[in-house]
């Protein structure tokens, strides 16, 4: 099996170790992977800002860079969701529709290629999880609230394998944090008080370290915390999958 490593443009640039971390997961496995080093973004950012066609260039360097791959695997569900969804406005050639359909969130690419739950990782730590709206409601990674069905997460069932772990319990357990790109900057009073509601739900059920799928949604939080002076950590799931604490 050859994979490529697709890091996010936000996670390169100011979470490298959640990248580090997704790489020693799957090295760890046995997997051969590759990173493309002229990669770039996957053209979100400028698609919800409106300007989708611009981003198609952006989009088909992905393209060129990934085709090859068995499998595209990304610590960020929004990133993947995007390329999955939105890769419609391109030509669907072979190498388009290879990429869209064969790129997977991390936690659903153990779960769901590898078949893969418990990975000896320990984290000794009370964790709430926060699920991102795209992960959740776009990749299916856990039921969602709004909709009548068996509950599943595959998220947390490879948290709840973690050693030491201990998962705290929301009251609202797949509530938006209030980052959406682009709303976060256009809707910045909606985006601080929904995120500031999350932060009030973790920390009232007890969690020392806030984990999720998306960096991005995480950014959000940890900001809302440092400004606020909580003492609560924020990781991605890639840096608790691989460790060893």
């Amino acid at each position: 099996m050859k994979v490529g490593l697709f890091v996010p443009c936000y996670i390169d640039q100011f979470y490298p170790q959640v990248a580090i971390a997704t790489l020693q997961i799957l090295e760890r496995l046995g997997l051969a992977v590759e990173y493309p080093l002229n990669q770039t973004c996957c053209g979100q950012p400028m698609a919800n800002s409106g300007m989708e066609n611009e981003a198609k260039p952006t989009m088909q360097l992905l393209v060129q860079n990934f085709s090859k791959f068995d499998y595209i695997v990304a610590p960020s569900g929004s990133c993947v969701y995007h390329v999955r969804k939105h890769y419609d406005i391109l030509p669907q050639t072979d190498e388009v529709c290879h990429v869209r359909t064969h790129t997977y969130e991390l936690c659903e690419f153990l779960t769901d290629i590898l078949k893969i739950t418990d990975l000896g990782s320990s984290f000794p730590f009370r964790t709430g999880l926060h699920q991102s709206c795209h992960g959740q409601r776009g990749l299916r990674l856990a039921q969602s609230s709004e909709i009548a069905g068996t509950p599943f997460s595959k998220v947390r069932r490879l948290l709840e394998n973690v050693q030491g772990i201990s998962l705290t319990e929301l009251r609202r357990t797949d509530e938006c944090c209030g980052f959406g790109g682009t709303f976060a900057v256009s809707e910045e009073a909606v985006s601080v008080k929904m995120g500031l509601d999350r932060i009030e739900d973790h920390i009232a059920a007890g969690a020392e370290v806030i984990t999720g799928t998306d960096t991005s949604c995480l950014m959000h939080l940890e900001g809302l915390l440092k400004r606020q002076k909580r003492n609560v950590r924020v990781m991605h799931i890639a840096e608790i999958l691989n460790s060893r604490a």
